[in-house]
């Protein structure tokens, strides 16, 4: 009897379970499009002082 090839097969490695709805290069977030970090850094520094004056 060959027991290697009893029960459920193994799930491949390595693969995600599902694509992310977001990912890189879909329609929401194209892969040349170039992520601006004055904005991240104002949007950051708006986060930081929320604190501060609430």
């Amino acid at each position: 009897m060959n027991y290697k090839a009893a029960g459920a097969p193994k799930p491949a490695k390595g693969n995600p379970r599902h694509a992310e709805h977001n990912a890189r290069g879909t329609e929401k977030n194209p892969l040349n499009r170039k992520d601006d970090k004055a904005a991240l850094l104002e949007r950051m520094k708006a986060a930081a002082e929320k604190p501060k004056k609430g």
